[in-house]
């Protein structure tokens, strides 16, 4: 009997913790990798502004937390289910359901879903080098913006300085300069050619809208190489082969027809649509969001020394505003009140003037541009696909005339084979007759040769001719035959 003293070994390990220890009782982290599959995090692939590209792996909650995203629009991204080819656009982001592509692009980065598929691969490359020159023109357009507000500054100080040469020092600043300076910091950032460069979700969004075109677009081209020789074909020779063959372009046609027929649909929507396209101001909603909050805080600002003032003016002493009246006295504090109430009332006023403008009045010219470009692209690639869809028809159309063609010749060779078989039959019963074992003349011994058998085979074969050729004749006649 072996019984364990104090201090003789460590106590026993219960079954629940012993799987979490290795062979030599060191605790053991458990698996992240089995606790991710439960938790639906997936890998994606990050593409900040600067260019910089690393693999997150996130779940939806974290994604739904960085992107602003409800739940039902990652769902469209969920490569487990079948949703058509989308574009939406939402408060701080905007989500890319085109083909192969599966992404969320926001004002400063890009989150790809399938990243590592061999076909998402190429497109990755574009757009990550599409990232960078982006970043490098706004890097050079922001400094050239910014030696030339330096030298506007400068030329600006140099007349001002000018100009007060002969006056007081209490006077006011040209009104005129300002406008400028503001004028120069209104109109963005350009190129060194004098356009504007597009915002960052513009980038991501057109190298999208051209990965899947292209694709679309190869796809279509592919086809039509594929359809035209093997339509051909067929119109020579009608075999199992060749019609087996342009059943499986057929198919191949429709499918493809209705994917760009959905990415035709898609942008057509977002063109008639001003709003939608107003959403995909990410840039612009996020510039406007900081300016009016800086506005709001010097207005609070501006609404603190109010009331300090308001303040100042209710702590004179009641005796000194007695001497004026106290009818002046209380009137002076409905008076304030009603400023209190009146810089509330304009506080929030401008608010919701400032979201109204944030979400509704963008010029939305510059992404009709752009959407529109590759509009008239799928455009193209659903002309091209409707064409090889009637070339397709056409050869069904004149395949069914040459069977057709060929059945008529059938039937035809079927009337005269039965009407051949009529008269032959006719011939037939007068064989019969004359092989009955019945006396008659013909068949005495008497008589000299066999002239009489040779006419009567003869006539029996002129007469089933005759008829043939009167039937033949009376089919012609009634248009049965040709």
């Amino acid at each position: 009997m072996n019984i364990r003293g104090q201090g003789q070994g460590p106590p026993p390990v219960p079954a629940a913790a012993a799987g979490m220890m290795d062979g030599i009782g060191v605790p053991v982290a458990p698996n992240p990798v089995s606790r991710k599959k439960g938790t639906g995090v997936r890998a994606w692939l990050l593409l900040d502004s600067s260019g910089q590209k690393q693999v997150v792996e996130a779940g939806k909650h974290a994604i739904m937390r960085r992107t602003g995203l409800p739940a039902r629009d990652l769902r469209i991204l969920d490569p487990l289910l079948s949703y058509p080819s989308t574009v939406l656009g939402r408060e701080r982001a905007i989500v890319i359901n085109l083909e192969h592509i599966k992404a969320i692009i926001t004002a400063h980065e890009v989150l790809l879903l399938n990243s590592r598929d061999p076909s998402v691969t190429p497109f990755v490359e574009e757009l990550h080098s599409r990232i960078l020159r982006h970043h490098q023109v706004q890097g050079a357009a922001a400094a050239a913006a910014a030696s030339d507000d330096f030298k506007l500054s400068k030329v600006y100080d140099s007349e001002e300085g000018q100009s007060r040469e002969g006056q007081d020092e209490d006077e006011d600043p040209d009104p005129v300069g300002e406008q400028v300076k503001a004028q120069s910091k209104q109109n963005g950032i350009q190129n060194g050619d004098g356009m504007k460069i597009l915002p960052f979700e513009f980038v991501a969004l057109e190298a999208c809208l051209e990965a899947a075109c292209s694709v679309l677009e190869n796809e279509a081209k592919t086809l039509e190489q594929e359809a035209h020789p093997a339509l051909d074909k067929l119109t020579s020779k009608i075999s199992t082969l060749n019609l087996e063959r342009v059943r499986q372009i057929k198919s191949r046609l429709v499918a493809i027809t209705g994917r760009v027929q959905k990415v035709r649909d898609e942008l057509e929507h977002l063109l008639d649509d001003d709003d939608d396209m107003a959403e995909m101001y990410l840039t612009d909603k996020l510039q406007q969001l900081h300016s009016s909050s800086a506005s709001s805080i010097n207005d609070d600002d501006v609404d603190n020394d109010h009331h300090n003032q308001l303040d100042v003016d209710d702590s004179i002493p009641p005796e000194i505003s007695l001497e004026e009246g106290g009818a002046a006295a209380s009137d002076d504090d409905n008076q304030h009140d009603d400023d209190r109430l009146l810089v509330g009332v304009s506080r929030d006023s401008r608010a919701s003037t400032t979201y109204s403008t944030t979400t509704k009045h963008l010029d939305v010219e510059e992404l009709e541009m752009l959407l529109e470009a590759y509009f008239v692209q799928i455009d193209g690639t659903l002309n091209k696909l409707s064409t090889l869809r009637e070339y397709v028809d056409d050869t069904e159309d004149y395949i069914n005339i040459m069977l057709d063609d060929k059945q008529n010749h059938l039937l035809q060779m079927g009337v005269m084979l039965t009407t051949a078989t009529l008269v032959v039959s006719a011939f037939v019963v007068v064989a019969g007759i004359f092989g009955m074992n019945i006396h008659i003349e013909l068949f005495d011994s008497n008589t000299t040769g066999n002239r009489e058998f040779f006419w009567t085979v003869g006539g029996s074969a002129a007469g089933t001719i005759f008829l043939y050729v009167v039937a033949i004749a009376w089919c012609k006649y009634k248009r049965l035959l040709e």
